[in-house]
């Protein structure tokens, strides 16, 4: 009899531990749709450990392009949405995607360039007059091509420098597909020019005689941002535990673990969140 009672309550156990467990393991991760650049800088190894810690929340990053990015969590593909295209972020939250968009942090992009500069642009700090000139040289050029966020910027600059790069495409404008540190690695293959954010150009290892030719136009500030996925319209949204990492992103402690990342003594992204608006 007593036998009989312990097999049952040990039944009722496992079956409990069961029960419990996939409930437990789903609670404790969420998963963010967000940028290559936050990837590839090294941003998110070191600062979702710090999260983990305080928090007992899992991240898991899907990095792909801002685009895409954006698709996916307007799927409901993700608890949270972290990129750095300003309009398309807004839309998102217009559409009802997104609950509230944050301000999170910025660093701007720059054009680098080969030794040999074709276009004569180095040092310029002009982004139109040096994209002008490297169009009227024909000089190579490497775009992303993958409606990243860094290639919505670029298109934006070509535009305002007036130039028709879809006419160019195949020509001396060349577009990779792919993310950023692909596109380096193509682009510097083949003596091009090209646009990065400065992040993930200050962690690239495969520089070689690579410079910076183009910076500090006001035109190539580069802002990021953050969102909750709207649980209202996604209902497999995990909107508490995406919140507390929207919440922690934002708040003091987590915008000075940003702030602290650098690379070489350089500081990647620059903290600049304003919680309450």
């Amino acid at each position: 009899m007593l036998r009989r009672q312990f097999l049952t309550l040990a039944a009722a156990g496992l079956l409990a531990t069961g029960l419990s467990a996939p409930l437990h393991a789903q609670e404790k991760f969420i998963v963010v749709q967000s940028t290559t650049s936050t990837q590839n800088s090294g941003l998110f190894e070191f600062m979702l450990p710090k999260f983990q810690e305080k928090t007992g929340i899992e991240v898991r990053v899907v990095a792909v392009g801002t685009g895409q990015a954006i698709k996916n969590a307007a799927n409901g593909d993700g608890d949270v949405l972290f990129v750095h295209a300003k309009p398309a972020e807004e839309k998102f939250v217009a559409d009802g995607d997104g609950v509230k968009r944050f301000d999170v942090m910025y660093n701007d992009f720059v054009i680098v360039g080969p030794p040999s500069d074709p276009a004569a642009v180095a040092g310029s700090n002009n982004v139109t007059d040096a994209l002008k000139k490297i169009a009227e040289a024909k000089a190579p050029f490497a775009s992303r091509g993958d409606d990243s966020g860094t290639h919505k910027a670029e298109l934006a600059l070509w535009k305002a420098a007036g130039v028709d790069v879809k006419a160019a495409s195949g020509g001396w404008y060349r577009e990779t597909g792919s993310g950023m540190g692909a596109t380096l690695n193509t682009g510097t293959g083949m003596g091009a020019y090209i646009m990065t954010d400065r992040a993930t150009w200050i962690s690239f290892g495969n520089k070689g005689e690579y410079k910076i030719a183009v910076e500090g136009d006001e035109k190539m500030f580069n802002q990021y941002g953050i969102i909750l996925v709207n649980k209202e319209k996604h209902p497999n949204v995990k909107a508490d535990l995406g919140q507390q990492f929207v919440d922690w992103v934002i708040s003091d402690e987590g915008q000075q673990v940003i702030a602290d990342y650098k690379i070489d003594g350089q500081q990647l992204f620059f903290a600049n969140a304003k919680p309450g608006s």
